[in-house]
């Protein structure tokens, strides 16, 4: 599904990514890892073709991202608040976003349904501007959004950010549901390694932009790992 290969991008002289080979395959779950600057959501915006690679490329579905768009169609993305349209309602943005795959209103309210719980009734029917609400109902459009289309590919940045413990809880359930019933492939990052451990099968590690280990997590397996890596480089 991505195939990643001599990848480099620098920031002056400071190396942000730094990966020679790495491949995830269709229908993966992988949590992304590492601390603040290990170079998570560089290595997303490459992917996503928002920043230009120093050397190197990525093929999603065997298309390289930087010399084709016919990758988007079946990817899904939220990276942060930039990608919304603020001065829409989020009924508005739900409607905008369906109609660039060919879903009619009717349709985007059906899978809408889903997330009812997760919107906890704070986000529809509030008749004001996305630019109004709060950071995690700003989280919450932002994640229904680049999963409305149905995805093969969803990738997610920080999902658990600004989101209460039972939003959290609720994303990961239904995060874990995506991937099974669509048989999707999802990229995850977070901070948070609970949240991550029990719901990724396969872990990343990242530190300065390289991939230090990449973990099967079978039944939590990676979690003592993980713990004893962030507990050493703390101490």
């Amino acid at each position: 599904m991505i195939d990643i290969r001599d990848l480099q991008k620098f920031f002056g002289s400071k190396k942000a990514v730094d990966i020679e080979s790495y491949s995830i395959r269709q229908g993966e779950m992988l949590g992304l890892v590492g601390n603040n600057g290990a170079g998570k959501t560089t290595l997303f915006r490459l992917m996503l073709d928002l920043l230009k690679a120093d050397k190197g490329n990525v093929t999603i579905g065997g298309i390289d991202v930087s010399r084709s768009e016919d990758w988007k169609q079946f990817t899904g993305a939220f990276i942060d608040d930039s990608f919304l349209i603020d001065y829409l309602t989020p009924e508005e943005y739900f409607y905008f976003i369906g109609k660039m795959y060919g879903l009619s209103k009717e349709v985007v309210d059906e899978r809408l349904l889903p997330f009812e719980r997760f919107m906890n009734g704070e986000v529809l029917g509030q008749k004001k501007f996305i630019r109004n609400y709060s950071a995690g109902n700003k989280q919450k459009v932002g994640i229904i959004s680049a999963m409305l289309h149905y995805p093969q590919l969803l990738i997610l940045d920080e999902p658990f950010n600004f989101l209460d413990p039972s939003s959290q809880s609720i994303i990961r359930t239904l995060l874990k549901r995506y991937n099974e019933e669509h048989q999707a492939t999802v990229l995850i990052s977070s901070h948070n390694l609970n949240h991550t451990v029990d719901i990724c099968p396969r872990i990343a590690l990242l530190e300065n932009g390289t991939i230090l280990r990449d973990l099967i997590n079978e039944n939590n397996s990676a979690e003592k790992e993980l713990q004893d890596y962030f507990n050493v480089e703390h101490t």
